[in-house]
């Protein structure tokens, strides 16, 4: 999982058009910040998919036990490629 300006920063995208495979944006405000929104991750046919969700409610909680996981901040980032 990478923000949009991750992967501008890296060459991968463009401020203008979608992010081309294998990512795929995920819906949320163009300011989510990571202090009032988890970023969670669930594996779905051997993809990742992932989803925005209010910290500490109980939409969270329902995801969690359905099999998602909280993506930690430092993990929010392009892997270099080599």
């Amino acid at each position: 999982m990478a923000t949009r300006r991750q992967l501008v920063d890296a060459g991968m995208a463009d401020e203008e058009e979608i992010p081309h495979r294998p990512w795929h944006p995920i819906r949320g405000p163009r300011d989510a910040s990571t202090m009032w929104y988890a970023v969670l991750r669930k594996r779905e046919r051997g993809v990742f998919i992932g989803t925005l969700c209010f910290r500490h409610t109980g939409r969270q909680a329902s995801l969690e036990e359905a099999g998602w996981e909280a993506v930690p901040k430092d993990e929010i980032r392009v892997e270099s490629r080599r």
